[in-house]
């Protein structure tokens, strides 16, 4: 999905954390992961590929790194660092298009995993980066609504 989509501009909805246990959603997590690789990019959001779900997927190459879940649903992010960081930051649903994005350099975030179990993460640098970057996309921002 493209900016001007009404999708990526709504708050998105929670997910059923019983749809999780059931599995209802694992062909979903790997259609995404596949789309988030073959686009190039490091996170992809629900609303990207038309759904009105709370829920991403990050790089699994960065989750390893960093030791953390490559999926994310219903996230929260419940503390950002008062230190920021600048860095160019594209975006899938606006192809060619880059932007200046200041973000806090540290956050922590809640979230269900993908069968259903709450996690708390903490987050620095590019993995802090990409969690509020498709946290704001579950909240119906781009990165035009967070240029500097």
């Amino acid at each position: 999905m493209h900016i001007p989509q009404n999708i990526l501009s709504k708050k998105l909805k929670p997910v059923n954390p019983e749809d999780l246990k059931s599995g209802k959603y694992d062909a979903l997590f790997e259609e995404m992961r596949e789309q988030m690789v073959v686009n190039n990019g490091v996170g992809l959001a629900a609303n990207q590929v038309g759904l009105d779900l709370a829920l991403f997927v990050i790089d699994r190459k960065l989750a390893v790194e960093h030791n953390v879940p490559d999926i994310y649903i219903n996230p929260e992010i419940t503390e950002y660092s008062k230190e920021k960081d600048e860095m160019e930051e594209g975006c899938l649903s606006i192809p060619e298009y880059f932007a200046l994005i200041n973000r806090a350099k540290k956050v922590k975030l809640k979230a269900l995993d993908k069968n259903g179990h709450k996690i708390k993460i903490k987050a620095r640098g590019l993995l802090a980066k990409v969690l509020q970057h498709e946290t704001d996309h579950l909240n119906g921002l781009t990165i035009q609504d967070r240029q500097t």
